[in-house]
């Protein structure tokens, strides 16, 4: 079962960052990424915004993009469609099973 909310810290986690830059990131892409606040003031994000911190870390720390550059990306990605994500944890998800395999079979 999926959560609705998510903390910062438990995003900083998923994407194995410090919750600075996902603090950081929260601003710079509000526009995609729009927490809601607890009683306590403390951000709270659905899994529709880690989904987009998920490509936004794609963009900008995997594949080297510039802040900007990301921001155009996920603006021309209008529908929020942008597969590489998915793909790439599939694909590791896969490998992870195939090395298991391996690793029995010897």
């Amino acid at each position: 079962m999926e959560k609705m909310y998510y903390t910062i810290g438990e995003v900083a986690e998923m994407l194995g960052e410090n919750t600075s830059l996902v603090r950081f990131w929260a601003t710079t892409y509000s526009e995609f990424i729009k927490p809601v606040r607890n009683k306590k003031g403390n951000r709270l994000f659905t899994s529709a915004d880690v989904a987009n911190y998920k490509i936004i870390h794609h963009l900008v720390k995997e594949r080297g993009m510039t802040l900007e550059g990301a921001r155009k990306r996920m603006h021309d990605n209008k529908e929020g469609e942008d597969k590489t994500v998915d793909i790439m944890a599939s694909l590791n998800r896969i490998k992870a099973q195939l090395v298991e395999i391996r690793d029995m079979i010897e």
